[in-house]
């Protein structure tokens, strides 16, 4: 069997076989993230449930079973299947219809340059970084397009706000990420992983600390995620640019929320806290990672990088159940007049750190 497989694949045209390998890999990366997708939606609900000392989901299961409630999410999505979706009179369809496409598009196709591991990822391009920037930014045309296309003032207004406050979060975002590369010296985030070995302490978290907050925080208004959720907060605008979505067409806007949460997640840890980078590297004797099992735990790999995105995964789970929504003025003053001008300030300060070859980071620039 496994031998007329294999003539069979020889028979194959080369190009027909690249084509298949690479729909293959992409199948890889999609079915599991589209499952942590659905399984963040599990893991909100019962980690704000723990804090405010309420059970969560508990009840549906599988076969008979409740399992802690880890079919919620699969009865979540068949429901959402069935729902009827409504097309409001004298909404522009195709637009309509386009506009959750445009949103969630964009936070899976990024994750083509995101490195797993050393040698794990799909297409590692030298400009990896800038390719990130141009494909993420193009999310906010969802957000418009919703808006308009609904024929509906209140989407339009909450297209206007959200699209507003992204577009401002985008600009100090890019200023952190100007930062990334100058201290890694590659737009190649696999590149940029590599130039933070050594222990914890080489990791670009410390001489970008501010650039890091910076990052983060933005990368949760980005999202449209608590606090900055004013796009659909529901006592002064319903629910935002989707307003008028439902069934499927919701559905897809609230995944593609939850992706670009894991996208930045996993972003924010490859390019401030090592990636697939082992925190214990530098710390403990090298003769620990020479151990057959434990070695390849304690070393890096893409168990590492799993981890450090659970982590800031928990920090967007934590702020909503921590923080109040902020003013939108709020909102716009953080972004423009403290966020935009400490980036610009602490990139001189990198320069500075750079010429001076400050260790342990800019010691081999």
């Amino acid at each position: 069997m496994i031998e007329w497989l294999v003539e069979l694949w020889n028979a194959v045209p080369l190009g027909v076989q690249t084509v298949i390998v690479i729909l293959l890999q992409i199948i890889a990366i999609v079915l599991p993230l589209m499952l942590c997708v659905a399984y963040l939606t599990y893991a909100e609900r019962k980690v704000i449930g723990a804090m405010q000392i309420r059970m969560g989901p508990n009840r549906v299961g599988f076969f008979g079973h409740r399992l802690w409630g880890l079919g919620q999410p699969i009865a979540d999505a068949v429901k959402l299947m069935f729902k009827e979706i409504v097309i409001p009179s004298g909404a522009n369809k195709g637009l309509f219809l386009l506009a959750p496409v445009l949103s969630i598009g964009p936070a899976l196709a990024a994750w083509a340059v995101i490195p797993f591991d050393a040698h794990l990822v799909l297409a590692d391009i030298n400009a990896g970084l800038l390719y990130v920037l141009a494909v993420t930014s193009i999310g906010v045309y969802g957000v418009i397009i919703a808006g308009w296309a609904s024929n509906s003032k209140y989407a339009l207004l909450g297209a206007m706000r959200s699209g507003a406050q992204i577009v401002s979060y985008e600009i100090a975002m890019g200023f952190a990420l100007v930062g990334v590369l100058m201290a890694g010296g590659s737009l190649n985030l696999g590149e940029i992983v590599r130039a933070q070995e050594g222990s914890i302490l080489h990791w670009f978290w410390l001489p970008l600390l501010p650039l890091f907050v910076i990052y983060f925080v933005s990368a949760v208004a980005e999202t449209n995620r608590a606090p900055f959720d004013v796009a659909e907060g529901e006592s002064e605008i319903v629910a935002g640019f989707h307003v008028e979505y439902s069934g499927m067409a919701f559905a897809v806007f609230f995944l593609a929320e939850y992706a670009n949460m894991i996208l930045v997640s996993a972003l924010t840890a490859l390019m401030f806290l090592g990636g697939w980078l082992s925190p214990l590297q530098g710390v403990l004797p090298q003769s620990a990672f020479d151990v057959p099992v434990l070695g390849a735990l304690l070393d890096g790999g893409i168990h590492w990088l799993i981890i450090k995105t659970a982590f800031f995964l928990y920090l967007f789970l934590w702020f909503r159940a921590t923080f109040p929504r902020y003013r939108y003025d709020q909102i716009m003053r953080l972004g423009w007049k403290i966020f935009i001008p400490i980036t610009i300030v602490w990139l001189l300060v990198v320069g500075v750190m750079i010429l001076a070859g400050l260790p342990p980071w800019f010691d081999g620039a």
